[in-house]
């Protein structure tokens, strides 16, 4: 059970087939989260208050604020005043890079480079990935479908995003949800780090479009394929195929594009 409540009802009035009904409706919450490093507020993120520890493992990594799970000594979430406090203590090399790049960024629920002061800090280059393995078509089709039965809070509310792990079996194991669709992201690099995965087997799902942003959580976490519901961007297909990234978009039902590293997908 979540320790922060994740949804909230309300009363509202439907119009629907020309009947007006007073229903009850299922919200899903959204709240600030200050992810705050060694004593220092680095970020808020306006979130889903579910798998919190999850988030800032993630975000930890893609960010490149840590570079393995074992640079991060402890989490530690408690209730803020208007929102939740991560508390992350990580090592002090790491602390030391954080406090020279350092940015206070204000997230919001689609944005990407929200807070950042330089072209420099816009757009990372991104490694180039160390495992490629082929991935083939048919267990990503069938991940998309089992996926819509794993989203409790998407059935619940409707409003929400979610990123879902493909399993080398063909099995989707974990998945994350949140009205964000980074942070989704960024939840489930966070569990495959804590249950200890390994990302270079397998594939994210992600029931969003595939901005730079989403590229660049997959390298940061050595996911060598992403796969999404909408469309990519034009940077984020140079970025993956730059990356070795097998990038896919429009995956629906049995249709789907391939956008970059087509040479890695069997058909």
């Amino acid at each position: 059970m979540e320790k922060y409540p994740v949804t909230s009802t309300l009363t509202v009035q439907r119009q629907q087939k020309g009947l007006q009904t007073r229903v009850t409706d299922v919200l899903a919450e959204e709240v600030p989260v200050a992810l705050v490093y060694n004593g220092i507020s680095h970020a808020v993120m306006l979130a889903t208050p579910a798998d919190l520890e999850d988030f800032a493992i993630g975000f930890s990594l893609t960010e490149g604020i840590v570079s393995s799970p074992k640079e991060i000594y402890g989490i530690e979430v408690e209730e803020a005043f208007n929102g939740i406090r991560v508390d992350i203590t990580i090592a002090s090399e790491q602390f030391i890079h954080l406090k020279e790049r350092r940015r206070n960024l204000t997230g919001r629920t689609g944005c990407g480079l929200c807070g950042t002061d330089s072209l420099a800090q816009a757009v990372k280059v991104l490694p180039r990935l160390s495992a490629t393995p082929d991935a083939a078509i048919a267990p990503i089709l069938a991940g998309f479908n089992q996926m819509v039965f794993q989203q409790s809070l998407k059935q619940q509310t409707g409003a929400t995003h979610a990123a879902a792990w493909l399993s080398a079996d063909g099995t989707v194991p974990l998945i994350r949800e949140d009205v964000g669709r980074h942070n989704a992201l960024d939840k489930l690099i966070g569990a495959l780090h804590r249950l200890q995965a390994d990302c270079s087997k397998g594939a994210a799902l992600v029931t969003s479009r595939a901005s730079y942003e989403m590229v660049q959580k997959c390298v940061m976490a050595g996911i060598p394929t992403l796969a999404a519901v909408s469309a990519p961007t034009a940077l984020a297909v140079r970025m993956a195929e730059q990356s070795g990234l097998l990038l896919l978009g429009f995956v629906r039902g049995e249709d789907y594009t391939v956008y970059a590293n087509s040479h890695r997908l069997i058909r």
